[in-house]
């Protein structure tokens, strides 16, 4: 009875409710969010028992195998068609290169604990329309992958965080606010009627407008750094940053290959196979689905105001003639003028009918 008790006083420690209400001129918004550390507190003390040379016992195992955060990620990789065992996880527990990261990791987790997630929430709502909620459970996480994502997002979203030494509290903020975009989007973007409107459109249609949403990558960046005027990777090393810039300066040639992309989807000449390994770069580490559309969404802010960015981004539809817009108006009076999507491919979009 005791231990229960103790879990349970532990359970709601670390599943520390942010609820946090942002009242605005125009907008009045909740956030409810929750960091559970159960399991990477489970195989640190796992880590602190090996490097002590104590016995790790069933309990140990048993504490990460039920803990939430492990259950929900085991159910996630399983949900992906990826194996996930229990026995194969304890091997990683216990790997002498995991051992060796034991301080680094419980240093971390404490960073992480530390950072401002309501400030993390602020940022993705400035950049949400009227009406978006963002409800999400927190989770950072030691395991073999070192990938991060959200997952179930209709039912009880959730983002699962890699517990990475080399992410400090000011990154973790920004990778934590780009997320809660994400989540804050789903809920609102595109409305009901509008899914409703695409739904009827040509399948070609469909399918590139769907995909023009995967744009809301750059958006969140956007949203996460805090502004236009605010460089994306402000938070990131100096090796990121440079990466950022070294591929965010080939905007106009990314624009034209994912231009390419839309027509052929437009005209029916992709697979599924071919779109999938067409898209696959666009995302890459951070491709032109963030680059080309962080500077989209910037080029819509500073010219025609957040207002005017948010509603094309809730409607793909709207999305590339309100960049060509925004865009003209800045090339007029700039030495380096942004390459503008091609009549061809408004027109498409536009005489898009319903079937």
């Amino acid at each position: 009875m005791t231990q229960t008790r103790e879990g349970r006083a532990r359970k709601l420690s670390l599943f520390a409710i942010l609820c946090v209400v942002l009242t605005g001129g125009v907008f009045a918004q909740t956030v409810n969010v929750g960091v559970v550390t159960d399991e990477a507190e489970a195989v640190l003390a796992v880590l602190s028992k090996k490097r002590a040379g104590q016995a790790i016992t069933d309990e140990d195992w048993r504490r990460i195998f039920s803990s939430e955060g492990y259950v929900r990620l085991k159910r996630r990789e399983r949900a992906m068609g990826r194996q996930f065992e229990d026995e194969d996880f304890k091997a990683f527990a216990l790997s002498d290169e995991l051992s060796a990261r034991a301080e680094t990791l419980a240093d971390t987790l404490e960073r992480w604990r530390r950072a401002d997630h309501a400030r993390s929430a602020r940022l993705a709502l400035a950049y949400l329309p009227k009406g978006a909620r963002i409800r999400a459970k927190i989770y950072p996480v030691v395991k073999p992958r070192t990938n991060s994502f959200v997952f179930d997002i209709d039912t009880d979203p959730a983002i699962f965080l890699y517990l990475d030494p080399a992410v400090g509290r000011a990154r973790f903020e920004n990778t934590l606010a780009h997320e809660l975009h994400h989540i804050g989007y789903g809920t609102v973007c595109p409305t009901a009627q509008t899914q409703a409107e695409l739904a009827r459109l040509p399948k070609g249609a469909q399918t590139a407008l769907t995909y023009a949403r995967a744009f809301g990558e750059g958006f969140a960046v956007l949203a996460a750094a805090g502004g236009p005027d605010v460089h994306p990777h402000a938070a990131s090393d100096p090796k990121e940053r440079e990466r950022w810039d070294r591929d965010a300066a080939n905007f106009d040639a990314d624009l034209r290959k994912v231009e390419r992309f839309f027509l052929d989807v437009l005209a029916d000449k992709l697979s599924e196979q071919q779109i999938a390994e067409t898209v696959a770069p666009f995302y890459g580490e951070q491709g032109p689905w963030y680059t080309v559309g962080w500077r989209m969404c910037v080029t819509i802010e500073k010219v025609l105001g957040r207002r005017a960015l948010v509603a094309a981004m809730c409607d793909p539809r709207e999305l590339f003639a309100t960049y060509n817009r925004a865009a003209a108006t800045y090339n007029r009076r700039s030495r380096k003028p942004l390459a503008l999507w091609s009549p061809q491919l408004i027109e498409a979009l536009r005489s898009a009918r319903p079937v």
